[in-house]
């Protein structure tokens, strides 16, 4: 497979030949690939790391078995997927280039992400600093104001969902549990129980503003090490979510205190707006070189003093 790692394996060039032949309906099929190593095991199949003969542009191939699927009763969630991944475009966002499929395995053909899993990550350092907490959330934050520009709620951000790329930057992988919302109100219970919003635990109509609250469930495990109402059982994690029971522990700044608690409000309404969160004096004072990677928080910071100059910090 050569070095999955060397930058020079996914060059533009790779990329653009990628997207082309997406665009112009290249009909896919198995022997387009040589397939590598296995990168990773989920519910419904398996991700191989894999390479385009042609272009020899580096992939990971999500495969998924129909049967499963149709026993789970979630082909119509991926069929939602693929039509919602497939029109994203953003540096934060994994890229999916296309799919195929035989009589018994659906294949995704998506961005590969050297680094891997930020869950895997986050266990092997237990938390992260504050530096490298808020860059991510500074990256996070942007993908999701471009992905709510487009209508599109993702419902379901939490760290199995997140990769790193070869640069360390953050890319929002999983859109299973997405939805292209013009309407804006929705009342499907979905996502993961430690960061679903209080509307969701009390069955009211939600909108884009549950992704604010994920926001900041997960800054809060990112600095912590846990989510902040997780509980021995589901029912007490319901009621603390619904009281908004939230408890920081003696080192966490009151900077970040104070922007995950714009965050984590009971009223969607008074959830702090992405663009506020860019340039919240907490992001810009802590989201610098003490990023994964220089280069990138050179960039992150360099959109954060863009932003700091046109809108007033909340």
């Amino acid at each position: 497979m050569g070095n999955e790692n060397d930058p020079n394996t996914q060059n533009g060039s790779g990329d653009n030949k990628m997207a082309e032949d997406t665009r112009a309906k290249k009909k896919w099929t198995l022997d387009n690939f040589e397939i590598g190593k296995p990168l990773g095991k989920g519910k419904f199949g398996n991700v191989y790391l894999a390479r385009e003969k042609e272009s020899k542009f580096i992939v990971a191939l999500k495969v998924l078995f129909k049967s499963q699927l149709q026993k789970a009763g979630v082909e119509h969630q991926l069929r939602r997927e693929i039509e919602i991944q497939s029109h994203l475009r953003h540096e934060n966002i994994l890229r999916l280039y296309g799919y195929f499929y035989d009589d018994k395995r659906i294949y995704l053909i998506l961005e590969y992400a050297p680094r891997g899993e930020l869950y895997k990550e986050l266990q092997r350092n237990e938390k992260f600093p504050e530096g490298r907490s808020a860059t991510y959330v500074y990256q996070l934050a942007d993908a999701l104001e471009y992905c709510h520009s487009k209508k599109v709620i993702h419902r379901d951000i939490k760290p199995e969902n997140l990769l790193l790329g070869l640069r360390g930057e953050l890319k929002v992988a999983d859109f299973g549990w997405s939805v292209h919302a013009p309407t804006s109100r929705r009342n499907t219970l979905c996502g993961t129980l430690d960061y679903l919003p209080p509307e969701m635990v009390e069955g009211r109509p939600h909108d884009e503003r549950v992704d604010l609250w994920s926001l900041g469930v997960l800054c809060y495990e990112f600095l912590v090490g846990h989510p902040p109402f997780e509980t021995a059982s589901h029912n007490d994690t319901y009621r603390r979510i619904a009281r908004v029971d939230l408890r920081f522990p003696n080192f966490v700044s009151e900077e970040a205190t104070d922007f995950i608690r714009k965050l984590l409000r009971h009223d969607p309404a008074q959830r702090l707006p992405l663009q506020q969160v860019k340039v919240h004096p907490w992001i810009v004072t802590n989201a610098s070189m003490s990023a994964p990677s220089t280069a990138k928080a050179a960039t992150t910071m360099s959109r954060i003093n863009n932003n700091n100059k046109t809108t007033p910090a909340s």
